[in-house]
């Protein structure tokens, strides 16, 4: 693959209707989906005789962020949930309050000697 192939591949993949998905209406209410996007891209190559050739690679990661919900000349912005987020946010909390009890009771033993 050419890098000028990717490259036009990528901008290609990174159009604004990626971002933005169909609307649709209901009830005289219409959503308008998004999405966020995040990629990256490489490529390098060797001219010479002996190595000649080319690499190139391309990555692109897609997330739901909310929708707009259009009702009459009111615009709102509803953002999606990230459950992930969500469950890894209350471990770290869970495990900070199991280190923080462990000092408290470590403490206290100290104390009662």
């Amino acid at each position: 693959m050419d890098v000028q192939e990717l490259i036009s591949g990528a901008r290609d993949a990174l159009t604004v209707k990626r971002v933005f998905g169909e609307p649709y209406e209901r009830n005289g209410v219409t959503i308008i989906p998004a999405a966020s996007f995040a990629g990256g891209a490489g490529g390098g190559g060797d001219n010479s005789p002996e190595h000649g050739g080319a690499g190139a690679g391309l990555g692109l990661m897609a997330k739901p962020s909310g929708v707009y919900v259009v009702r009459g000349d009111d615009v709102s912005w509803r953002p999606a949930l990230d459950l992930n987020r969500v469950i890894l946010g209350a471990q770290a909390v869970a495990i900070a309050l199991l280190f923080t009890w462990r000092s408290v009771a470590k403490a206290r033993a100290k104390r009662k000697r």
